[in-house]
């Protein structure tokens, strides 16, 4: 009788402790036990390039993050209902890194809390509940913000003041205008629906709906047009935040506008359960007034000491110009690629935030989504972990580390050029 493999009695295990609502990633599920900077080991001591895990922005294990979390461990962790230099330190970091008009920050533990929050505020702010959001967008888990992340498909009921626009694809000069168009269409709907318009929430590399970057200020329309209805604009930077897009420290700077709120998820403490938002006064002195936020251990002093330990390392190892660089010729070399591989459609991003779309035809664009998911499963047995994404899971999602090398890009596309080559075959 064979024995079965370790493997198999992880997964067994998983099923009877889990249960059935956890999701794996690849055909072959990954076991690492070890991670260092842009590396993930197996038990065998085997290195896996991660060219997927912005949670850990720079680097997993990271010594100098891990010690501010052992320290401040080791000396206080408790809740925000104290007084603590630690929160103001940080906020004062964080707010610095904003444009002035924004000048409060609220901490959470996820970035789901900061999107549900977001939500609260903007609703006490104007009065209005009505959301819109892209069409296959992703913004979190909690009940309130589930029913706006249509991405979650069929798990997930969108909520009946929610409406849902087309992302901006395209990359051409009417791209803000088109997007524009279908935020000012929404917003009708809802008024037509007896629904005030609230906010325009929106990832801003859209990197559930496929990541979309370019050009550079196509979101000024829509973010006028929201204004003019008397909404908010929420820039969720869960995934683009924190220099990962090179040319500016936050995904919404890029695009010339100041949002009313800016969302933050955990690459904040480099994987560590913090997240949080920056708001405007203005925008938050009405929830302020109505409301007592009370968040247990959003903002405590071990998160701090971790949040700010990660700004420590982008700053002092100038990481922001890291992913510009390498995040550039990663694309440059994806692209010439390209040039060889019928499958690759179209390379866009920006810095270290990377869509490779898989086509079965560059003419009509056909999405080629079991192409796609071969790619990722032959990456991942040649040892480079990345994953797919947009409505059809046909663009390859890379987003690394910011202490990606362009040795490590070499590696990427070497090993993808294999991958496709064997496809091809």
């Amino acid at each position: 009788m064979t024995e079965p493999s370790p493997t198999s009695e992880l997964l067994a295990r998983r099923a009877r402790l889990l249960g059935p609502a956890y999701r794996l990633f690849y055909e072959q599920p990954f076991h690492p036990v070890r991670g260092e900077g842009v590396w993930l080991f197996d038990a065998a001591g085997t290195p896996y390039l991660d060219a997927y895990n912005n949670v850990v922005c720079v680097g997993h294990a990271h010594p100098h993050v891990v010690e501010a979390i052992a320290r401040q461990a080791a000396t206080l962790n408790t809740h925000t209902r104290y007084l603590h230099d630690g929160i103001l330190d940080y906020a004062e970091r964080l707010l610095a890194t904003m444009p002035a008009a924004l000048g409060h920050a609220t901490f959470t533990c996820s970035g789901s809390e900061a999107n549900d929050l977001a939500m609260r505020i903007a609703t006490a702010h104007t009065g209005g509940k009505g959301l819109i959001v892209t069409r296959f967008a992703y913004h979190g888990v909690t009940s309130a913000i589930a029913c706006a992340s249509p991405s979650l498909g069929k798990f997930v009921q969108i909520g009946e003041h929610v409406r849902l626009v087309d992302a901006p694809s395209g990359g051409d000069d009417d791209t803000g205008r088109r997007f524009a168009d279908g935020v000012s269409a929404a917003i009708a709907d809802l008024r037509a629906h007896g629904i005030a318009p609230a906010a325009l929430m929106v990832d801003t590399v859209f990197s559930s709906d496929g990541i979309f970057t370019g050009p550079t200020g196509f979101l000024r329309e829509a973010v006028e047009a929201i204004h003019a209805a008397g909404g908010v604009f929420i820039a969720d930077e869960v995934q683009p935040g924190f220099a990962r897009t090179g040319e500016a420290f936050w995904g919404f700077m890029r695009h010339g506008v100041v949002p009313d709120i800016v969302t933050m998820g955990k690459p904040m403490g480099n994987g560590h359960p913090v997240a949080g938002l920056v708001v405007k006064p203005e925008v938050m002195r009405a929830f302020g007034q109505t409301s007592r936020y009370f968040n247990t251990f959003g903002g405590n002093p071990v998160s701090m000491a971790a949040a700010s330990a990660v700004l420590d390392v982008i700053e002092q190892q100038d990481l922001q110009r890291n992913a510009l660089r390498v995040g550039r010729y990663l694309r440059e070399s994806l692209a010439a690629l390209g040039q060889r591989h019928a499958l690759v459609g179209e390379v866009r991003g920006a810095g270290m935030f990377v869509g490779v779309e898989l086509v079965d035809d560059r003419s009509t664009r056909t999405p080629a989504a079991a192409d796609a998911a071969r790619v990722v499963n032959g990456l991942r047995e040649r040892q480079v972990l990345l994953s797919a994404t947009g409505e059809h899971a046909n663009v390859l999602k890379i987003r690394p580390p910011l202490v990606f090398t362009r040795e490590h890009a070499d590696l990427l596309v070497q090993r993808l050029d294999e991958v496709l080559t064997a496809i091809a075959g």
